[in-house]
């Protein structure tokens, strides 16, 4: 963002991430240190042109500018003059021009664009436009029919905090317990916002209790309607089956997902899983149609699973016991929830660690190099393994259990040393490697890591993971 700013000419820049994880503090922080004065900011609501244009004159007047517009074709003449004077614009909630009530304004822009962009030295001011779904800005901005497309001249994708960088935060304002990790990392995974949150709180270093109770179920807590309001408000009420399935049922399959909306609504809503799974994963990128590694990309053996951490914790183990809070005993609630949320956190582990894997091998630390990225293994036979891990230049593939109990480890073993001699048997390439086990779990005791080692395994706890992060 500094070396766009400091160009001191035209840009048009495009960023794009989940809600909450940045975009608008970036932009705000970015302008601050770059010393530019001349800003205006613009959220777009989910309205028709009569709302766009009545929320633009309220921005131009909290920024204290007098222009006026009363058209969409005024606001993209408008934002061309503001750059030509040196003004930077930011359009936040930029995906909503992709309904069909505003699409025009791309094409109204996109002439205010072209005419800025061939006299981009002398401009000293930009745009900037701000999206959280990933499809409609795609269409508007990368797709060869849309108005705009090859007009960005700079594009940033803003993903999560790296498991590092929470590390960090945890270090400064709690302490490195991997359970805390676990816990926090399955609610917010890598959101920066979240984990704010939860330090103005002062709940970064508290009990799970504590956390839920302050963060959720109190009714000042910041984040009480936060899957509703960035999240489901979007579906309009759609879809919202799916999810819940999903997010009870991780790891389900089209036939599993199918079968469930047949029984609670018929088989005319049923027939339309495959539309419901394909706007979820394209348009909101809610879910995921994860594969067995090394599966061919169009396999019949995928499974779905909600790609939020912390929509995935709302709707298993939050939605339900924040909404009767009204109604019922506090505490009974969020110790409700906090069972629940025990639960999901199995499945949460194996993500974690799989993140934590590259993040070593990334940055060359612990013995074992990735050459493939680490997923899981599962076939029709039943055969399921939590992690594989394969180093090419070691000739070695690792094969890892992951439990959120240490003590459940050991006997772990021989089931997952079974999957891996099918495994293998069905890759021959990999026959002939060094074959590794692994037990992986948050904590793990000094008996609990040679019974782990008795069983022909090594042992590795987050701690051990986490070292040197």
């Amino acid at each position: 963002m500094q070396e766009i700013l400091s160009r001191r000419r035209w840009f048009f820049l495009q960023i794009s991430g989940r809600r909450r994880i940045g975009k608008t503090t970036l932009i705000q922080q970015a302008l601050q240190a770059a010393g530019v004065s001349k800003t205006l900011y613009i959220q777009i609501p989910d309205s028709d042109p009569a709302g766009v244009v009545a929320a633009c004159n309220g921005y131009l007047e909290t920024f204290g500018l007098e222009e006026r517009v009363h058209s969409l074709g005024e606001l993209a003449r408008l934002i061309a003059s503001l750059a030509e004077s040196g003004y930077v614009v930011a359009l936040d909630e930029f995906q909503y021009f992709h309904r069909k009530p505003l699409f025009d304004f791309c094409s109204l822009l996109q002439a205010e664009v072209d005419r800025l962009s061939a006299r981009a030295g002398q401009v000293p001011g930009g745009l900037i436009v701000l999206g959280s779904l990933h499809a409609e800005m795609t269409a508007l901005l990368d797709d060869r029919q849309a108005p705009l497309f090859n007009r960005a001249t700079d594009t940033l994708e803003l993903g999560h905090l790296d498991i590092g960088s929470v590390l960090e935060i945890l270090r400064a304002h709690a302490d490195e317990d991997p359970e805390r990790l676990l816990f926090l990392w399955n609610l917010f995974e890598g959101v920066p916002k979240f984990y704010r949150d939860a330090y103005e709180q002062g709940v970064l270093d508290a009990d799970r209790e504590t956390v839920l109770r302050k963060l959720f179920f109190s009714s000042s807590s910041p984040l009480r309607n936060e899957a509703d309001n960035w999240f489901l408000r979007e579906l309009r009420g759609r879809y919202d089956m799916v999810l819940q399935f999903l997010a009870s049922h991780p790891g389900c399959n089209n036939a599993a997902i199918e079968a469930h909306l047949a029984e609670v609504s018929g088989p005319g809503e049923a027939r339309q899983v495959g539309g419901h799974l394909k706007i979820l994963s394209e348009r909101y990128r809610m879910i995921e149609r994860r594969l067995p590694i090394f599966a061919r990309p169009k396999a019949r053996s995928g499974r779905y699973y909600i790609r939020d951490n912390f929509l995935r914790a709302w709707l298993s183990a939050l939605q339900k016991p924040v909404s009767a809070s009204a109604f019922r005993p506090m505490d009974m609630l969020v110790s409700q929830a906090d069972e629940r949320l025990r639960e999901v956190e199995g499945y949460a582990l194996e993500d974690l660690v799989a993140q934590l894997y590259e993040e070593r091998s990334r940055l060359g630390l612990g013995d074992f190099a990735l050459s493939e990225r680490i997923r899981g293994y599962w076939d029709r036979s039943d055969v399921e393994i939590d992690l594989v891990a394969v180093s090419e230049d070691q000739s070695a593939i690792r094969f890892g259990s992951c439990k959120r109990q240490g003590e459940k480890l050991a006997r772990s073993i021989p089931t997952l040393v079974a999957a891996a001699g099918r495994f293998l048997s069905a890759h021959k390439a990999y026959q002939g490697w060094n074959v590794e086990y692994v037990a992986i779990a948050p904590r793990i005791t000094e008996a609990e890591a040679a019974e782990i080692r008795g069983q022909g395994a090594v042992p590795q706890s987050l701690e051990e993971l986490c070292d040197g992060l």
